[in-house]
């Protein structure tokens, strides 16, 4: 079981329970506006990487290489997604674990990223063959 979904609403109970005891409802009104601002940020840049992917075509990238470069393991698939500004390509089944994408550019080139549990654990470079002259 993922414990580190619990930690936040942990954590703000316990600020808010800490700014009881010490201000009374000034610190708990203080917690609470500060707990949905951050709450709010994160959905209006959820909602911003979402609606730039959404006037894209699924799976491209401007450079497959450059996609490559970037990723780093850990990230979330949200990252990845402002990364190249596209929903990527899904090649595994739906609601299965790992989740497959890949996005490509315009020369044919690829980036295939496995995510397990939502974040990236592997992705792979593939570049057309070029013929020889």
């Amino acid at each position: 079981m993922n414990f580190r979904k619990f930690i936040p609403p942990i954590v703000g109970v316990v600020l808010i329970v800490v700014a009881w005891r010490s201000y009374g409802w000034m610190g708990v009104g203080l917690v609470v506006t500060g707990i949905v601002t951050w709450m709010l940020l994160h959905f209006t840049r959820m909602m911003k990487v979402l609606q730039r992917a959404s006037n894209r075509p699924v799976g491209f990238v401007d450079s497959a290489v450059m996609l490559n470069a970037k990723l780093k393991p850990g990230v979330n698939l949200l990252h990845v997604m402002a990364m190249t500004k596209a929903i990527g390509e899904q090649l595994s089944e739906k609601e299965t674990n790992p989740e497959i994408y890949r996005w490509t550019d315009g020369s044919a080139s690829s980036v295939t990223c496995t995510f397990d549990k939502g974040k990236l654990v592997k992705w792979e470079l593939s570049r057309p063959e070029t013929p020889a002259p």
